[in-house]
């Protein structure tokens, strides 16, 4: 398995793992809108953003997730990274690429010299949190969100 930066060409296949957590959804019929390319193309842009996708030996999109790095006074001034958008093929799930993706993802935010590493997941998610929790992460706080 290799973990990489996305490229413009795997968009759809990230959309349709975005699409739906619980279905397989074939990337050709996914609608790759203006406003996906240009978030698309912030985010290849952004080196404090990675949209990265883990894939097989074919070049089969398997998993992805986006990491934001976050500069900031708190930790002695040193970068946080926020993970988001982490998704698992569903009819590949349970074989360990989940915990291959998020593990990779830390290394590479402790590479980078993160002090933290943090993530939201919708409360409704309960097999998530315990995934996340079985990975070191710890529920230390709540988080709030306002949709504009």
């Amino acid at each position: 398995m290799i973990l990489r930066p996305a490229t413009r060409a795997e968009l759809p296949a990230v959309l349709a793992l975005l699409a739906d957590e619980n279905a397989v959804v074939d990337p050709a019929s996914v609608v790759v809108t203006e406003a996906y390319e240009r978030a698309f193309a912030d985010i290849a842009a952004d080196p404090r953003n990675e949209m990265l996708v883990l894939v097989d030996d074919d070049g089969l999109v398997l998993g992805c997730l986006q990491i934001t790095y976050i500069p900031g006074l708190g930790k002695g001034g040193a970068e946080r990274a926020l993970i988001e958008a982490v998704r698992i093929r569903a009819d590949r799930r349970g074989g360990g690429l989940g915990r291959e993706l998020m593990e990779r993802a830390v290394t590479r935010a402790r590479e980078r010299g993160c002090a933290l590493v943090q993530l939201t997941s919708d409360k409704r998610r309960t097999a998530a949190h315990r995934f996340y929790a079985s990975l070191g992460f710890t529920g230390s706080h709540d988080g709030f969100k306002l949709p504009l």
